[in-house]
């Protein structure tokens, strides 16, 4: 059962912050990019890194996301001699608790990870859209002689106070790390990816643990204390695409960097394919009035009228002389004939009665930032009803406000 290396996936978060999107499902489990969901990303990541053992640390709402990722097929990850495995917080002989951070997290699970006796544990958030190889910063934290290596890319300035921000020396090794800091020193941001050497980050997490004034996470607690203590700390520099798609705003963002070939992030490299599990749909018709331009859609979808700028998950239908423009529908959403829907995430299961209006363009905007529109999975809207732009509904259609 000896790994050199294994991966632990903290994917148990409730992603307050997609509000209604998340009310019945973990975030990790959210539909992206038409065939993806936001998983699929690291999960995919793992296997084209060649880690073939990965523990996905689940905990809000997981129904959606274990029945998704099963035994791991489409990832190759259902192998026998590690695979992936579903990790819920549960009870034990002295007890047990929700995980109460993500170190709090890893230390539950230690006992899973010492089954495979590995060298190196690679940390990895369940929430953000990027394509990494994880092998080679494996093997700058080995080059380092580190204890721990922190995934890391330059931001902008003005926006350095939202991260964990790390100051480096000439050989990128880490001298202070801020977290979220007022006046940042650096614009070097944690990525919230890490390599630990397991017998190290072992004893870190049981000290940890043991501390009653520790809020158990890596970033506030864990890692200020190895970088307190003396250990070796390396900067792994990151430039390629990256986003946490932990707002509703930054997850439409996402959707349309997938339409665009300056973006970055480009779902067509087959030497980095991201895998998921697929529909078991028809494939998708347009009918003979239908005009899709700049638009992902995907199997089952039903299409016979106007869809622009737009990304379309499996089994959507868009009547004749409906119009979709700059906007996300997941799967199942429905809109009738005549209805216009812009600048606006459907949920799944979404109906969209005929000639209703959902949004409208940023210039309209005063409700919300920008006027990004959002109906909960399962809303119903009835025969020409108008939403306005940067209004949120729950499934009952009732207006949520965004705190």
């Amino acid at each position: 059962m000896k790994k050199e290396c294994i991966a632990m996936l903290l994917a148990g978060g409730q992603g307050s912050r997609l509000y209604v999107l998340t009310g019945e499902m973990a975030k990790p489990a959210v539909a992206f990019g038409g065939k993806y969901r936001i998983i699929d990303f690291p999960l995919s990541n793992c296997t084209n890194s060649g880690i073939d053992t990965v523990g996905v640390l689940t905990q809000y709402r997981p129904l959606e996301l274990n029945s998704y990722i099963g035994s791991g097929v489409p990832w190759d990850l259902d192998n026998s001699t590690g695979g992936v495995h579903i990790l819920p917080p549960y009870m034990g002989s002295k007890g047990g608790t929700w995980y109460k951070g993500t170190a709090n997290a890893i230390y539950q699970n230690m006992g899973f990870i010492d089954l495979y006796d590995p060298d190196y544990v690679v940390v990895l958030s369940g929430d953000h859209i990027y394509k990494m190889d994880y092998s080679r910063m494996v093997e700058r934290h080995k080059a380092a002689g580190a204890a721990c290596t922190i995934s890391v890319m330059e931001v902008p300035w003005e926006e350095a106070s939202r991260f964990g921000i790390m100051s480096v020396d000439e050989n990128d090794l880490i001298t202070e790390f801020a977290e979220k800091p007022k006046e940042p020193k650096s614009n070097l941001a944690s990525m919230g990816i890490y390599v630990f050497s397991w017998q190290t980050l072992r004893k870190y997490l049981t000290e940890d643990e043991a501390d009653p004034n520790s809020e158990n996470d890596f970033g506030k607690n864990v890692i200020p204390a190895m970088l307190g203590n003396g250990e070796v700390m390396a900067a792994y520099r990151f430039s390629g695409y990256w986003k946490d798609v932990g707002t509703l705003e930054s997850l439409w963002d996402a959707n349309m960097d997938m339409l665009s070939p300056e973006s970055g992030l480009d779902l067509l490299d087959e030497s980095w394919p991201i895998y998921a599990r697929s529909v078991n749909a028809p494939p998708a018709f347009l009918g003979a009035r239908s005009r899709v331009c700049h638009s992902a859609f995907n199997r089952g979808s039903n299409i016979e009228g106007v869809v622009e700028n737009s990304v379309l998950s499996p089994q959507v239908s868009i009547g004749e002389g409906a119009r979709v423009s700059y906007s996300v529908l997941l799967p199942g959403a429905v809109v009738e004939p005549g209805a216009v829907v812009e600048y606006a995430i459907l949920g799944e299961n979404c109906r969209i009665g005929r000639n209703c209006r959902v949004g409208g363009t940023p210039e309209n905007t005063a409700p919300a930032p920008w006027g990004l529109t959002v109906l909960a999975p399962g809303c119903v809207l009835e025969e020409g009803q108008t939403v306005a732009p940067g209004i949120m509904l729950d499934r009952d259609g009732k207006e949520v406000s965004r705190k």
